[in-house]
């Protein structure tokens, strides 16, 4: 599911290492959020000021990511060098 708000993953559910919420922080454009379903959410432009999930990462261009199909396999890399 993704609106403009944000982009739902599917899959195996992220365990998580404590249970419950954290305090609420900033969230940024890009902001991976794991709420307590497991399913991370990637925020898109018209995303939240502040949230309470584990942010696990931020996508840096999320452009393809908001212009992707459902369905589409997401596949994570770590920083070019």
């Amino acid at each position: 599911m993704s609106n403009r708000v944000g982009a739902r993953l599917a899959g195996a559910a992220l365990p998580r290492a404590v249970a419950g919420e954290l305090p609420s922080e900033g969230i940024v454009l890009g902001a991976v959020q794991v709420p307590a379903d497991g399913q991370p959410l990637i925020f898109l432009a018209d995303h939240p000021t502040t949230g309470g999930y584990p942010v696990i990462g931020v996508v840096t261009d999320v452009t393809p990511l908001a212009q992707a199909r459902p369905g589409t396999t997401v596949r994570f890399h770590g920083p070019q060098r």
